[in-house]
């Protein structure tokens, strides 16, 4: 089991930047792989950025690249992800999930998701 929860959303101009933390719990964080989604108004949830047990592998999706940055600490159980440059469009529910070995990118485990709104 892994317990998850998100935090640091808000509501924020165009342009301006935001940092949301997951904390984790339960299972050991440093073997999990760690993903950042997001949900929009009506719109499915999308991948935003994922970041390898070991931080040795990150990927963001096309939308976020060069805006978005993800990391983790390990020691503190928390990863992070760093949006610069918002948009309008960032505008969703943002939730953090956990993929245990042999990470098939399942994702048994999320968090109740933050707010990110961004105004125009």
């Amino acid at each position: 089991q892994v317990q998850l929860v998100e935090s640091g959303g808000g509501l924020v101009q165009a342009g301006g930047s935001l940092r949301l933390s997951c904390a984790a719990s339960g299972h050991t964080f440093s073997t999990c792989d760690m993903g950042w989604f997001r949900q929009a108004p009506g719109a499915k949830r999308e991948f935003v950025a994922l970041i390898t047990w070991r931080g040795s592998n990150i990927h963001y999706a096309d939308s976020v690249k060069g805006r978005f940055t993800i990391s983790r600490d390990n020691a503190k159980n928390t990863v992070y992800l760093q949006m610069n440059n918002l948009k309008p469009e960032d505008t969703a529910v943002y939730y953090c999930a956990a993929d245990l070995p042999p990470y098939r990118r399942t994702y048994n485990y999320w968090g109740q998701g933050t707010q990110v709104t961004v105004s125009s």
